[in-house]
């Protein structure tokens, strides 16, 4: 039985709730000050709070009714305050669900079209590194970016990582733990490192 008369219950009841509220009223919506500087923020939208790095917002275009879990990051471009290629960098469709703890980064394109859904810690994007050059450090070195298109209705589980230019089809799952370095087809799924197709619907 719970001892409420204990000074300590009732310090982590009070803590929880303030974090609680902080949470709530932290998290950007549609009327925050914050969503003005997306290129596009949709009715019924939200960001949850804390995201861990969110910049390049005028490039970043979100549709309606999508939620973006606590501990995102979505990044157009390298740095904070870098000049971006273009416009739309990052599109996020209508009535998606990014996990908790995922990533997107991108430094040309990545749409993900209407209704996808991700698991926690999924990691997307259009750049990697090059290990041509001995004398450079791998992460000095870069390859072309290439577009990254997610479509409508898929399912990305847990800790899936997408390369550049890929392509996955619409009303796709990729299994957990997935690496996803070719395309997929539509009504299909997919599991492994690299992911392979392992039913067509």
């Amino acid at each position: 039985m719970v001892d409420w008369g204990n000074p300590k219950l009732w310090r982590a009841d009070a803590f929880l709730g303030a974090h609680e509220w902080l949470t709530r009223r932290a998290a950007i919506m549609p009327t925050s000050r914050r969503a003005n500087r997306f290129g596009t923020y949709g009715e019924g939208t939200i960001i949850c709070f804390p995201p861990t790095a969110l910049y390049g917002e005028h490039a970043i275009h979100i549709g309606r009714d999508t939620m973006i879990g606590p501990h995102v990051s979505i990044t157009a471009g390298m740095t904070p305050g870098q000049e971006l290629i273009n416009d739309r960098m990052v599109v996020i469709g209508d009535r998606c669900l990014i996990g908790r703890h995922s990533s997107i980064a991108a430094h040309f394109e990545i749409v993900i079209d209407d209704d996808v859904f991700f698991g926690p810690n999924v990691y997307v994007t259009d750049q990697n590194h090059a290990t041509t050059d001995r004398d450079v450090p791998i992460g000095r070195q870069s390859l072309p970016e290439k577009p990254v298109f997610i479509g409508a209705g898929s399912w990305l589980g847990a800790n899936v990582v997408v390369t550049p230019g890929v392509n996955i089809g619409a009303h796709v799952a990729v299994g957990a733990g997935s690496v996803v370095t070719h395309d997929l087809p539509d009504h299909c799924v997919a599991v492994g490192a690299p992911a392979r197709v392992v039913k067509q619907n």
